[in-house]
Formats: structure tokens, sequence, C-alpha cells
């Protein structure tokens, strides 16, 4: 099953916790064992799954990326965007997921963030749920 939903960003760079949106489409889509694809159709944009208990976590990651791709840095795309360009492609524009009981297997401190490198933007995610049905 195939859904979509929208996310809106508000600052330049920011992770964005989508894991209730994306458990809300395995529950919708009725899989009781299968795999779940979590897709940013954007160039500046991505997804990653990692720590949600701690909101350190992600400043840390977001300050890290910064110095390793800083905003400026004399970048010939015209855009001025070239530092989003190549944080979305550290992150990666897809995560697969494990759907076991009709549930997203995520580890306990694990969540899926939608990672935002040219914002603020209303963005879209796609999620692709493939399995067996039941429950």
């Amino acid at each position: 099953m195939f859904s979509r939903f929208q996310v809106n960003s508000t600052e330049r760079c920011q992770f964005i916790d989508i894991t209730s949106s994306v458990r809300q489409a395995v529950r919708s889509a009725g899989v009781a064992e299968g795999l779940c694809t979590v897709f940013v159709p954007h160039t500046t944009a991505g997804v990653t799954v990692n720590e949600n208990a701690d909101p350190s976590v992600v400043r840390d990651m977001l300050m890290e990326l910064e110095k390793i791709v800083p905003f400026r840095d004399g970048y010939a795309h015209r855009e001025g965007n070239s530092a989003a360009h190549i944080k979305a492609s550290l992150m990666g524009p897809a995560v697969q997921l494990i759907v076991e009981g009709g549930s997203l297997a995520l580890g306990t401190w694990q969540g899926i963030y939608f990672c935002e490198f040219d914002g603020p933007r209303r963005r879209s995610v796609q999620v692709q749920v493939l399995g067996t049905a039941g429950r």
C-alpha cells in the first residue's frame, strides 16, 4: 500500500520526527509482516533513523553536519543551496524498515526523522508498505 503525507519545516536545517505518521501508514496498510520503505522525493532533504528520546542527539547531529558541510564554502551551484544537496546525499533519500506483528520493528530509542536542509518548506514523504495481510 502506498501513502503520502506532508511535512512543514520551519528552519533551514531541521530534523522532524515523522515516526507517528509512518506508524499510521503501516497501520492503514493492514500488513502483518513485511517491509516499509520511507522515501523523500527531494534533492535537498533526506530521511534517517536515530535516537528520539534525547533531543540533544538531533542538535548534535545538525551541529556536526554543519561543521562537515558549511552553508557557505565557495560552492559553484547558482541557487546557493549546495550544502543542502550534499547533506541530503549524506543522509540518503530512503530508509527501509521491518514490519512485524503489524507494527514497525524499531528499537526502543529509535525514531524516523525527515531531514530538512533547505527550509523552511512544505515537503512530501512517501511510504510504501509491502507484505502479508492479517493480524
